[in-house]
């Protein structure tokens, strides 16, 4: 009977420690909280940025009448059309 009550204190022992122990657990599920909060907020600017570009690209383009031909002076030889 020596032996249960061995038993009943290293118990008692270890569940005080299990409950007095700082929670380590609790860290690592608020990083994961912070980060996914970071990468959609970064995800969020990336696609509110792409949208300007886009939104501008498109003013720019009608702004020249469609787009061109590539850039450059259109050089023809003598009698060509």
């Amino acid at each position: 009977m020596l032996w249960l009550h061995y038993l009943i204190a290293v118990l008692r022992v270890r569940i005080d420690r299990a409950r007095n122990a700082p929670s380590r657990g609790a860290s690592a599920v608020e990083w994961v909280i912070i980060t996914a909060i970071i990468a959609g907020v970064a995800l969020g600017l990336a696609t509110l940025i792409k949208n300007l570009v886009a939104g501008k690209e498109g003013e720019i383009t009608s702004n020249f009448g469609g787009g061109g031909g590539g850039g450059g002076a259109d050089i023809r030889a003598p009698g060509e059309q």
